[in-house]
């Protein structure tokens, strides 16, 4: 409230000078006498100009004697009589502000907020945003802060102002955390979400809605539930199993234990599916798909290659145009159709061991390229100035890789034949064109088979088909 209507302080110019046309100086006192404003008016025809002897009366009339800021008044002073105009609103006096009391409180850590990341050239990658707190295991989650006293202000007439007191809100731990020492802990790896000021740490994660640049890339380290779509480009990684509860529209998805979808798996050709336990869908489609354990299909599995270290069930649907590798064996309906892409079946072989088999494969072929087209060039260079030393030297390195490149090899064919009881079960039709391979004994169907299940005759070294 302003203190120049109180009457303990009368206008100024009243006070010192009778003469109505005298410049003066009208104050304004703040609530608690904090601060003080003023505006200068001028003088009018033979009044008196503002002066230094009419300042000091001034300040001393209104007991101001803290905190006077000399520079503003004189400027302020100086202007007035100089321009002849009102100056408004100038600061002439403040005193001290006081400092809050702040009660003991536990405070959240304020660097768990949400942020995108950032590509090596500084652009921002929403898609790395999310409105999720994910934390680790025993990371800080809170800090109890210890009461700060508080501290009394000034005001301009050299008086007390008393502090107050805040109660920041705060927190408590809730679900999976522990106080140690000041700090409050996560006990798992996990979502943080405060409710009501209690925090807790979720093992699982719900998404009641669609992912995208809402929710960004999902990476998380326990149980994913998707109650909507996947948008195209998002990554789901789960460091435990994937829900989703309806079609997945897939890009990257990494889960450690399951994945179970609703609906069908589609992809786009370049879409990649690794899972550490066992996968349930409707379909799957256009997709690279890698299981740890065992994969059900209700209808098809269409143009994708899928490969499961146990079995492939396809309860009614046939696989179409598709590439499977089951180490254990493939249960379907159908196996091809009459036109179209053949399908490739591969059983009772570890797919892990094939590919490190054909990553050394392909090692050795450039080797002995690069060795042969070093011993021609040896053939036409002299040892004159050490450089057929250098070659010999180089051919000798290349000669070792290969050799070792050629023990890896004989090393993982003895185990790239996994299980030699591995059987494949087709309850329709096989169609002509497929071919199907057990323990890299393999059998082109020329004709279409029905009802049939083929397994591995060892002692003969071939494929035999009976009746299913």
């Amino acid at each position: 409230m302003a203190k120049s209507e109180s009457p303990a302080y009368e206008n100024p110019s009243a006070i010192i000078s009778a003469n109505p046309n005298d410049a003066r100086i009208d104050v304004i006192f703040s609530e608690t006498d904090f601060e003080v404003r003023a505006s200068f008016v001028p003088a009018q025809k033979d009044g008196s100009p503002l002066d230094e002897n009419y300042i000091n009366t001034l300040l001393k009339k209104m007991n101001i004697n803290y905190g006077i800021q000399w520079d503003n008044l004189k400027d302020a002073a100086h202007q007035c009589n100089t321009s002849r105009k009102i100056i408004k609103d100038i600061i002439i006096a403040r005193g001290d502000p006081p400092k809050d009391e702040i009660l003991e409180h536990v405070q959240l850590n304020p660097i768990l907020a949400p942020a995108a990341e950032q590509d090596k050239n500084g652009s921002i990658d929403y898609r790395s945003a999310s409105p999720f707190i994910i934390v680790k295991k025993d990371q800080a989650l809170a800090k109890q802060k210890s009461r700060k006293p508080g501290l009394a202000g000034k005001n301009v007439h050299g008086g007390s102002i008393p502090h107050g007191v805040q109660k920041p809100e705060g927190v408590s731990g809730g679900e999976n955390t522990r106080m140690v020492d000041r700090f409050l802990l996560s006990n798992i790896s996990g979502q943080m979400v405060v409710e009501k000021g209690v925090v807790n740490v979720r093992d699982y994660l719900e998404i009641k809605g669609p992912v995208g640049y809402k929710t960004g890339n999902i990476i998380f380290p326990g149980n994913v539930t998707i109650d909507g779509p996947v948008s195209d480009g998002f990554k789901i990684y789960s460091g435990g199993s994937i829900t989703i509860k309806q079609t997945f529209d897939v890009t990257d998805a990494t889960a450690k234990t399951d994945l179970n979808v609703a609906g069908g798996i589609i992809g786009r050709g370049r879409a990649l599916v690794k899972v550490g336990g066992n996968i349930n869908a409707k379909f799957i489609e256009n997709c690279r798909v890698a299981c740890r354990h065992k994969v059900t299909v209700q209808t098809d599995i269409v143009n994708s290659s899928v490969f499961a270290l146990e079995s492939i069930e396809i309860e009614k649907g046939r696989i179409i145009g598709s590439e499977i590798w089951a180490v254990k064996g493939v249960r379907a309906a159908g196996i091809g159709k009459a036109s179209g892409k053949g399908s490739r079946v591969h059983c009772g072989i570890d797919f892990t061991v094939q590919q490190e088999k054909e990553k050394n494969n392909n090692m050795l072929r450039i080797l002995t390229a690069k060795l042969n087209k070093l011993k021609t060039l040896m053939d036409h260079v002299d040892a004159v100035g050490g450089r057929r030393e250098k070659m010999e030297e180089l051919f000798k390195r290349l000669e070792a890789e290969q050799q070792k490149a050629t023990a890896a090899v004989s090393e993982l064919m003895t185990r790239v034949n996994a299980d030699e009881n591995a059987v494949i079960e087709v309850s329709g039709e096989i169609a002509q064109g497929t071919l199907v391979e057990i323990c890299q004994i393999a059998l082109f169907i020329v004709e279409p088979l029905k009802k049939v299940r083929i397994r591995l005759d060892k002692e003969n070294g071939k494929l035999i088909t009976e009746n299913f």
